[in-house]
């Protein structure tokens, strides 16, 4: 790998083959792996062990998948990607909406999962590199994003965001008043878009209104453009 440091993984499966697996593709590309057969596992390698990105399967036995995502968010913002043989459009969003990164449906090429973690490792700890030289903060407003150490403060106050909302939110902050389309978006903080990810996108931009604005009826931040997508510009609240 480019990077100096070996990436540590965190893989929590309880299909025995499929942690095997995993661990042999994803050391063959260079990680270090971490395996849980169990949530309660996974949860106390994550508080143990500096991991930069967890592989969860939703259906564990004690503590499920989601409820190992929640309490990794409550201190870390790593990049976390669910793999499940659920592929309702239900569980994807119940999944986002605690903050996962992307979600893989069994049955799946290992391939395809070291590609989605160099992706994510690379979104989470790269993003803004591009614009490094121009400015390591972008402001819009009350907003104030580091693109260095990846967070966000609305009126001197921090949010926590997930690494999408963070990706999401810096393309917007990168060209205030530019309109971007939903696939323009997704593209950028996901590597690519289809037609089903339309309504994942719609979940990401309402989980980031409810962390930005005071009135989502009236945004001051991320606005609709409709039948085009969306824009960020600052517009002072009535009566100020």
């Amino acid at each position: 790998m480019a990077d100096e440091r070996r990436y540590t993984v965190l893989v929590a499966e309880d299909d025995g083959d499929i942690r095997l697996i995993l661990k042999l593709y994803l050391e063959s590309g260079g990680y270090h792996v971490l395996l849980a057969e169990n949530g309660r596992e996974a949860l106390d390698l994550a508080r143990s062990e500096m991991v930069d990105l967890a592989l969860l399967d939703i259906m564990m036995p004690g503590i499920d998948g989601y409820r190992v995502m929640e309490k990794i968010r409550e201190s870390s913002n790593i990049p976390v990607l669910f793999l499940t043989a659920k592929d309702q459009d239900f569980d994807r969003i119940l999944g986002l909406n605690l903050g996962a990164d992307m979600y893989l449906t069994k049955p799946f090429h290992p391939l395809e999962v070291v590609a989605q973690v160099q992706a994510s490792l690379r979104r989470f700890y790269r993003l803004g590199s591009g614009v490094r030289e121009r400015s390591r903060t972008l402001a819009v407003g009350g907003l104030l994003l580091d693109l260095d150490r990846m967070r966000l403060e609305k009126d001197g106050v921090l949010v926590e965001l997930t690494p999408t909302e963070f990706r999401i939110l810096a393309k917007l902050m990168q060209s205030p008043g530019r309109v971007f389309t939903r696939a323009q978006l997704y593209e950028s903080a996901c590597d690519g878009f289809s037609e089903s990810d339309d309504r994942t996108m719609m979940v990401h931009i309402s989980r980031l209104r409810e962390k930005l604005e005071e009135d989502g009826k009236e945004p001051r931040y991320i606005r609709t453009v409709r039948g085009i997508g969306y824009k960020i510009e600052y517009k002072e609240a009535s009566g100020m």
